[in-house]
């Protein structure tokens, strides 16, 4: 390629030609203050949503103010007035007291100039919302080129300063870093710093991750909300819809822009309330026996022991899917050991004998519990001979991966020679075994 192909190819990455817009300013907050150049189809922008320019001492960007009849998607609760502590502890580890008032709390979502972060992302659209008189309203502050960046982070600075707990999906490893690496790069604005930072994205991950697989918020919207917000922007294309308005491009492809945005505040909104709900209520808010068995795992996670086994025993009471209804036993019979209730561990490892890795944990545990508890080593290698007999069994293509099957057997059969010894005898033939059933050894481990 020649020298004057390469900088004709160069020049047409140049921006289009740009004409400036009048804006009214102040003369008593900035008299020598002149109006910047602006992308042709930011008047047409301005006109197509009904937005306002808005002024701080940093300069001016564009502002879409609107307001929705309710948060939540028809038939869902509205969030709580306040939150007790249990809730709090639910949500996330260590929140402040401040954030017990769900009106309190702002929304916030970005869109882009990239996907992949870093210091030459910028957040072109931020959209945030907070629940007021029964709805949902929501401030979107638009950059109309990039010298306007100032102005949108000083007016969001703002409106965390009046609602400092800050709810976001996903914002804490994508949105927030972003944001407080543009503040960074100001050197001239002061970051906010939030009382606290709640990303409903974790809490959905235990909620509906094993029912749905993604929780992208799009599909939580239409399979847990029962909201489907139709024809939608492809988010991929959002970086390159806004380019092509920087450089001269027409302002329309930018309306389903704000539109999209204004869904991930809705249906985040309508998100929060539906979590809250089911963590404080979920007998009169759970929906799926899956959901429960999530919320379960959330209990259990952030150390809600005695409620986690009340949902556990709740969800193994419905149809839940085989492996699922191992998990919950497993988990049910870790909590019950931990809280001293080993009648129920027994019961539980009994039940999940002979099943998969499971079983082979479940028999373990068995040996364990008539060993050190009970003082009984030769219950404890009948339970350790019944897992070897298991892993024979097992001992086909398919079963266990070689590595797994060879570690349970060396496990199981350096226990069996310690019990032996402890015993002090040989232990009991094969028949005398089998005579002992499972059912018997429940009902005697207690």
């Amino acid at each position: 390629m020649s020298v004057i192909e390469s900088l004709a190819h160069l020049k047409a990455l140049q921006p289009a030609a740009r004409r400036a817009i009048t804006v009214s300013v102040d003369p008593w907050d900035a008299p020598d203050r002149f109006s910047p150049e602006m992308p042709v189809g930011a008047q047409r922008l301005c006109e197509i949503l009904g937005a306002q320019p808005k002024q701080n001492p940093f300069g001016e960007h564009l502002c879409v103010h609107r307001w929705f009849a309710g948060p939540t998607a028809e038939g869902l609760c509205a969030a709580p007035e306040r939150l007790d502590a249990s809730v709090l502890q639910l949500l996330a580890p260590a929140l402040p007291s401040c954030a017990n008032d769900p009106q309190r709390w702002l929304f916030f979502d970005t869109e882009t100039t990239g996907l992949a972060g870093g210091t030459g992302t910028y957040p072109f659209l931020v959209g945030v919302a907070w629940w007021d008189a029964g709805g949902l309203e929501v401030e979107q502050f638009f950059m109309r080129e990039q010298s306007e960046e100032h102005s949108v982070l000083v007016t969001l600075a703002e409106r965390i300063a009046e609602r400092p707990v800050i709810a976001s999906f996903n914002g804490k490893s994508f949105d927030w870093p972003l944001l407080e690496t543009r503040y960074r790069m100001t050197r001239s604005i002061t970051p906010p710093v939030p009382r606290a930072h709640i990303d409903l994205l974790h809490p959905a991950r235990y909620l509906w991750r094993l029912r749905l697989g993604s929780v992208r918020l799009r599909e939580l919207e239409k399979h847990v909300l029962g909201w489907n917000r139709g024809t939608d922007v492809v988010s991929e294309l959002i970086p390159q819809i806004y380019f092509d308005y920087l450089r001269g491009g027409p302002a329309e492809p930018l309306v389903p822009v704000f539109l999209h945005n204004q869904m991930d505040l809705r249906g985040l909104a309508a998100l929060a309330a539906h979590v809250l709900c089911l963590l404080e209520n979920p007998e009169r808010h759970g929906r799926d026996p899956l959901e429960i068995f999530g919320l379960s795992r959330l209990c259990e996670r952030r150390g809600e022991a005695v409620r986690a086994r009340q949902l556990y025993q709740r969800t193994l009471a419905t149809a839940l899917p085989p492996a699922t209804g191992r998990m919950a036993r497993r988990s049910l019979a870790r909590l019950a050991r931990r809280a001293g209730d080993h009648d129920l561990a027994c019961q539980l490892w009994w039940e999940m004998a002979d099943h998969s890795a499971e079983g082979l944990e479940a028999y373990e545990q068995l040996a364990i519990h008539y060993e050190r508890r009970l003082r009984d080593p030769d219950r404890a290698a009948i339970v350790t001979r019944k897992a070897l007999a298991a892993l024979r069994r097992r001992n086909h293509p398919g079963a266990l991966v070689p590595g797994t099957h060879k570690a349970w057997r060396s496990r199981f059969q350096r226990r069996l020679a310690r019990l032996e010894r402890q015993g002090g005898r040989t232990l009991l033939d094969t028949a005398e075994l089998e005579s002992k059933s499972a059912p018997t050894e429940s009902n005697q481990g207690g």
